[in-house]
């Protein structure tokens, strides 16, 4: 598999448990939860650091 695509593809992999999360803290605490504002909270800066993490690797590509 070639490197730009096999890179985010793990990187996505493993970020799905994020969601997960969610999910967990939604349906143990309830909408209007402390945790699940700070589990959906934690999906939005990942999201920003995800596509960094992108660019890095994609640029990395070259090196190895």
């Amino acid at each position: 598999m070639p490197h730009d695509v096999a890179a985010p593809a793990g990187m996505i992999g493993a970020s799905n448990f994020f969601e997960l999360a969610v999910a967990v803290a939604i349906a143990l605490f309830g909408t209007t939860s402390p945790a699940a504002l700070a589990t959906t909270v934690g999906v939005l800066t990942e999201v920003p650091v995800m596509l960094t993490l992108v660019r890095i690797a994609n640029k990395t590509k070259d090196k190895f």
